[in-house]
């Protein structure tokens, strides 16, 4: 593991002054229940939201505070940092009980393994360094964000208020699994369309694909 982060550090640009606090950073809680990145995953959060943040106000500074919400959220959700941690091969280097094949690594443990490594950065480097790790891994999709991106239950909404001044009717279908990662399924519907079912592992998700999907199915994406 020593080669493995000393090969991050040089990819990442970074020399970090205590190696153990990023080893900690790449040790999920089924590796070692005790000494894991739990609490560095809950500080870098704190950091990443911080920096976004910050930056956004930088280049939206006429956005009202519901669009800088949505584009906060749209940054910082599991979805988008799970997809930058591949971006940086996160999965090479995360320690992890009984993965042999660390491609498989659920996205849930790559955005926490992300958020963990931010707050090692943090507190190795200090905030000026965490500020240019997140932006330049974050730079491409901040860009994006320029164009005003609305998430697939907002654009859903207004369509149908639009069309036939009534409000999407999202219904919970099933919920089921363990508690700490529940499946939990969803339909949706506007007047005039069909119930369309999604799953995901949060309401909050399953409600967002159903919305996309059914967006989809409208043509109206």
């Amino acid at each position: 593991m020593k080669n493995n982060l000393a090969n991050f550090q040089k990819k990442i640009g970074i020399n970090f002054k205590n190696e153990k606090l990023l080893l900690r950073g790449f040790t999920h809680k089924s590796y070692n229940p005790v000494d894991n990145n739990e609490k560095l995953e809950f500080l870098g959060d704190r950091v990443l939201g911080l920096i976004i943040s910050q930056n956004l106000l930088k280049f939206f500074p006429k956005d009202k505070e519901g669009d800088l919400d949505k584009k906060l959220a749209s940054l910082v959700n599991k979805n988008q940092c799970a997809k930058i941690a591949k971006d940086i091969k996160l999965q090479d280097y995360i320690l992890i009980k009984n993965s042999r094949n660390n491609s498989t690594v659920e996205n849930k443990i790559l955005s926490d393994c992300l958020e963990s490594v931010i707050g090692c950065i943090y507190l190795d480097q200090g905030l000026d360094v965490a500020e240019k790790f997140i932006v330049k891994n974050w730079k491409k999709y901040l860009n994006k964000s320029l164009i005003i991106e609305r998430d697939a239950k907002t654009k859903l909404q207004e369509c149908s208020l639009k069309l036939h001044k009534s409000l999407p009717i999202y219904r919970l279908i099933d919920n089921k699994g363990p508690r700490h990662k529940p499946l939990i399924k969803v339909s949706v519907r506007i007047k005039n369309s069909k119930n369309i079912t999604a799953t995901g592992f949060s309401k909050k998700e399953a409600e967002q694909k159903a919305a996309k999907k059914l967006l989809k199915i409208l043509k109206l994406i």
